[in-house]
């Protein structure tokens, strides 16, 4: 069946990054949101206003599409199954989001396929922790929310009393060296494709820099290409997903997250790669081969652009000095409204050798314009 409307699930600045590779592929986004503000309202051909996890309004986008991804994992899973179960097409389909949606489900998938993570526990009542751990909300959590670092009894008293009546997962504190992310994608036929492994930094646990591609030992390489091997194979999944990894200082790999879709680490793939994350998910879920994630340079570095206030502004000034910047690109993702921690747009710069250094200060001087009168 020949794909021509592709119905996205989440109408944030993920699906509008679609644009371009659905006009390329010549394919039409349909999208399902719950505001006329959100972005990716501005370059959909039709869309269903409604909640993400509407699944009467699912219903509605499937008879708008040939086919239906997701934005987010913000959905109504067993809903949806109804749906499935009367012919929607779901890619990736809900088998593969159903081990996934819940961190501790996630970490005991993992854990069956003998994949490396961090040890973990579903939090009961009588749970006694070993300190310092980490402390998550099993469902719904992302940027940082639903997840507090615990540092002794007092503190963990108190996250619980602050998510009261929430399932929460607790994993071993991981002193990391470093974050990685790896970002592949499945086709319709089994096609494996891999982007080049970064490295992400994050500020108060939200992503606020990525490195492409991050310099590391053959051995370490390998093994996270097997990683995200297994994990597509195992999942049979189409389309792109993300691995957050954690680098140890003795070099041990742990899985930190899996995202069933695009996701922000691999943002920088839209100025940098031959394919970038859009068009190959595009490309996977539409029967499509996948394209070259080769990078055209080097060496590339993406700055989010974060909020760090509450304001109504589309900061014309600011983009300004940051599209000075020699090969740079900025996308503003159009939201009508800042707020701490909000992803407002990013700004990826391509450099034409590879050069850590550099690249650092380039990050520097990106955020120096934005947050410099913060």
């Amino acid at each position: 069946m020949v794909v021509q409307r592709i119905g996205v699930i989440g109408g944030g600045q993920l699906a509008w990054m679609m644009a371009g590779a659905a006009k390329k592929l010549g394919v039409k986004l349909v999208v399902q949101t719950p505001s006329k503000d959100d972005p990716a309202i501005a370059i959909a051909s039709d869309w269903v206003l409604a909640d993400i996890d509407d699944a009467a309004a699912t219903a509605r986008l499937a008879c708008l599409s040939d086919v239906v991804t997701f934005e987010n994992e913000f959905v109504d899973l067993t809903a949806l199954q109804q749906l499935e179960q009367r012919g929607v097409r779901f890619r990736p389909r809900l088998g593969v989001l159903a081990p996934l949606l819940d961190k501790y489900e996630q970490r005991q998938y993992l854990h069956h396929l003998n994949l490396p993570v961090p040890q973990f526990a579903a939090v009961t009542p009588d749970f006694e922790p070993s300190f310092p751990c980490v402390l998550k909300t099993r469902r719904h959590g992302y940027d940082g929310y639903g997840t507090v670092i615990i540092r002794d009894r007092t503190e963990w008293d108190a996250a619980l009393a602050n998510l009261r009546d929430r399932p929460l997962l607790v994993e071993e504190f991981v002193p990391f060296e470093r974050e990685l992310a790896a970002i592949a994608a499945r086709s319709v036929s089994g096609e494996f494709s891999l982007y080049p492994i970064v490295e992400t930094q994050q500020v108060n646990q939200v992503c606020r820099r990525v490195f492409a591609p991050v310099r590391l030992e053959p051995s370490i390489a390998l093994q996270i290409e097997s990683i995200t091997r297994t994990l597509l194979e195992s999942l049979d999944a189409i389309g792109v997903l993300a691995i957050e990894l954690f680098l140890t200082a003795d070099q041990k790999v742990l899985i930190n997250e899996i995202a069933p879709r695009v996701h922000n680490s691999g943002h920088f793939s839209l100025d940098a790669c031959e394919t970038s994350q859009f068009e190959q998910h595009l490309r996977a879920i539409a029967g499509l081969p996948l394209g070259n994630p080769v990078m055209r340079y080097p060496q590339a570095v993406m700055v989010n652009l974060l909020g760090y206030e509450v304001a109504q502004s589309d900061y014309a000034e600011k983009r300004k000095q940051l599209e000075q910047i020699p090969h740079s690109f900025t996308h503003w993702y159009g939201k009508s409204e800042a707020r701490p921690g909000r992803k407002l747009g990013h700004v990826t710069v391509l450099l034409k050798q590879e050069d850590r250094h550099a690249a650092e200060a380039i990050a520097q001087e990106i955020e120096a314009i934005w947050y410099g009168d913060a």
